[in-house]
């Protein structure tokens, strides 16, 4: 078997590996677990974590970011995002103690989720990354429908199907730019159970250096903690946003 082949299965293996680790681990225990040469070892997943497959924390532990876990090719311009954002979403994820979504769309406003951090509550709100996302009545979607170019937010507008998930769902075409407009002025968007009932999420753009909106991060919480936490949880989202808009050369 020559070194190429070899390295690939390397590679194969990490991710099998780390797919079924769901807290941070060391190079360490890599090499230990898998009985790999340290140096190849190192090269291999600083390679992974360089295409946006690993994140690596503060404490300089790997994880499988959640996209690779399901299997989600990421697209070239993805890669970078998924690395810079992801340390920003765990301080998130602790420091609210709920859990954390970065979603893109595509120019027909189809929704994916990049990556998440998901909340260590006993009770908490989850998703799997590839359920579909409503752009209408969720707050990523309002966060990036808001920011799309006018052609394109029409042509959604004019072709979606207006379900009402729940009791609450907002299904008025006219109510809905409303929320667009408001959306896009306040720089942030509120889903209060419209999906699913009993939970909240809050999104917020991020911007690419050029000024762009390229992503929604999104906090999801149960509707009871949101309420008693609201304020405090809008300036935490908007402050990680910030900063990962920052970090990707972003200044306002």
């Amino acid at each position: 078997m020559n070194s190429e082949v070899k390295s690939a299965g390397r590679i194969l293996d990490i991710l099998e590996y780390m797919s079924d680790c769901r807290e941070p681990i060391p190079l360490a225990r890599i090499i230990r677990d898998l009985s790999l040469p340290k140096s190849s070892a190192h090269g291999l997943v600083q390679t992974l974590a360089a295409r946006g497959h690993v994140s690596r924390n503060s404490a300089g532990h790997y994880m499988l970011v959640e996209s690779s876990r399901h299997g989600f090719p990421f697209r070239r311009h993805e890669e970078p995002l998924v690395v810079i954002a992801m340390p920003f979403m765990e301080r998130l994820r602790d420091e609210s103690g709920e859990t954390v979504l970065l979603s893109t769309m595509n120019a027909r406003c189809d929704m994916r989720r990049l990556a998440k951090c998901v909340s260590r509550h006993p009770v908490r709100y989850d998703v799997n990354m590839d359920a579909a996302i409503t752009a209408y009545c969720t707050a990523t979607g309002r966060v990036l429908l808001a920011h799309a170019p006018a052609e394109v937010l029409e042509s959604y507008l004019a072709r979606v199907q207006l379900l009402s998930y729940t009791g609450f769902t907002i299904t008025d075409i006219g109510k809905i730019r409303d929320i667009l407009v408001k959306v896009r002025r306040d720089g942030y968007a509120i889903n209060d159970q419209e999906f699913i009932t009993g939970s909240t999420g809050i999104a917020t753009p991020l911007y690419d250096a050029e000024g762009n909106v390229v992503a929604a991060l999104n906090l999801g919480t149960l509707t009871s903690r949101y309420v008693q936490r609201r304020e405090e949880l809008l300036l935490l989202l908007r402050s990680a946003a910030d900063q990962i808009s920052r970090a990707s050369g972003y200044r306002n």
